[in-house]
């Protein structure tokens, strides 16, 4: 193919594939940095992007890490057993329902999200345990940070809807317009 026209194809390739933007912000209530909100993107039309092949919810001292895990539909996730004890992990309403069964110190035992939604997770022996899985069905997703902060990676530019959730709050709606610096800080009240 001469040279002249291989630049062209790229030239009009590039044109043809949509500008990107990182969304950064930060996720407060009552002007308090909050950490482990999920901030999400509808986007239907958005293409698949390849995503972790698993996440990880691991538990150790009688908690689970990270309390609050975001993930795209048709990711597995992992539970491991990194405490002293027995546990047993379940879901049984909303979101992704399943039920690990009791297993010990050592043992990692997975599961596929294939349903979209809230899943709470419990231990059956543990009361006190709790964490929250968002399974989306979306690219654009983040959880914030110990400083209330999130970036969502790679947007195509343009109007969205976006959603926010924290662990008891409500969830806020309302829309954004993704360019380059563009930037959504999420307030609750």
């Amino acid at each position: 193919m001469p040279r002249a026209l291989v630049l062209v194809v790229m030239l009009v390739a590039s044109l043809l594939r949509p500008s990107m933007a990182d969304l950064s912000g930060t996720a407060s209530v009552t002007g308090k940095a909050l950490p482990d909100a999920v901030v999400w993107l509808d986007a239907p039309n958005a293409p698949r992007r390849p995503h972790p092949a698993q996440a990880v919810l691991d538990q150790r001292n009688m908690q689970f890490f990270p309390h609050v895990l975001a993930v795209q539909i048709g990711t597995k996730i992992k539970f491991p057993n990194d405490d002293t004890v027995f546990h047993s992990v379940f879901s049984q309403h909303d979101g992704q329902q399943f039920n690990l069964g009791l297993y010990p110190v050592g043992v990692v035992r997975d599961f596929p999200f294939t349903t979209a939604g809230l899943s709470r997770v419990f231990c059956n022996i543990h009361p006190q345990m709790a964490a929250y899985i968002w399974t989306l069905d979306t690219p654009y997703f983040a959880v914030s940070d110990a400083a209330g902060r999130f970036t969502i990676h790679d947007v195509a530019t343009g109007s969205y809807t976006y959603h926010a959730w924290r662990p008891g709050g409500t969830i806020l709606t309302a829309t954004i317009d993704v360019r380059g610096g563009a930037t959504l800080d999420v307030r609750w009240p």
